[in-house]
């Protein structure tokens, strides 16, 4: 199987061997995949620098089963520049398509939801807003997607004025669930996140609860490295 330049990004990467980089990778048509890139940490080597994380790449491969074998990498498009907290959201990006994607399944919606969340990151956007909607959109793309337009106790529509409870296993309902699995939402933040119209912080403080009860269930127990080092990094600045 060879498969020709195409968009990518490098989710990860480390070294193998005494000459080569093992990639996890991001691609607009295959999903996520393993490469071997051979020889590129020799000294004469000048692609080097390409090899990062969140930089615009065109990708080519041969092989077939779980670990390719890069034979092209060129630079396509502009690059990404984070400071500070973009740092971070960028890593937890990269950190929740490793932890979530199963292999050799293509996502091509969800790699341009990655590009926006990545652009809004760039642009200065609010880095709560980047990923609750990127979050949103993975769990679409995992077959978890969230039911956010309507009561499942009574099949209407969801009224900004009203509070509910957000059972994972249903939806949101008006009334307390029986379940402990829940999280208390605003109508208007339901919409918000529906409509990707969020603005408040009190907004994006329940989107955030409501995400973080729907992820952890399929992360399971193993810490993200990327919040651990967002607490750190709170620490550090007080």
């Amino acid at each position: 199987m060879r498969v020709s330049l195409h968009s990518c990004f490098i989710l990860h990467k480390r070294p193998y061997r005494e000459t080569s980089f093992l990639l996890e990778v991001f691609s607009s048509e295959y999903g996520r995949i393993s490469l071997v890139a051979k020889g590129v940490r020799k000294k004469k080597s000048n692609s080097q620098a390409l090899y990062q994380s969140h930089r615009n790449l065109s990708i080519a491969w041969s092989g077939r089963g779980e670990m390719g074998t890069l034979t092209a990498i060129e630079a396509s498009g502009d690059d990404f520049n984070f400071q500070g907290e973009q740092v971070i959201a960028a890593f937890y990006l990269n950190e929740l398509l490793m932890r979530l994607l199963h292999k050799h399944e293509s996502h091509p919606v969800l790699y341009e939801e990655y590009l926006k969340a990545l652009t809004r990151l760039s642009h200065g956007d609010s880095i709560q807003i980047a990923l609750r909607y990127f979050e949103k959109h993975l769990l679409i793309s995992l077959g978890y997607g969230l039911l956010l337009d309507h009561n499942v106790e009574t099949g209407g529509g969801i009224q900004s004025d009203t509070q509910y409870y957000y059972s994972l296993e249903h939806g949101p309902y008006k009334n307390k669930p029986s379940t402990s699995d829940y999280v208390s939402i605003s109508g208007h933040t339901l919409i918000g996140l529906e409509k990707e119209l969020l603005r408040e912080d009190g907004a994006l403080d329940e989107a955030k609860k409501l995400m973080r009860l729907a992820l952890n269930t399929l992360l399971g127990d193993k810490p993200m490295a990327s919040r651990d080092l967002y607490r750190a990094y709170l620490q550090q600045k007080q």
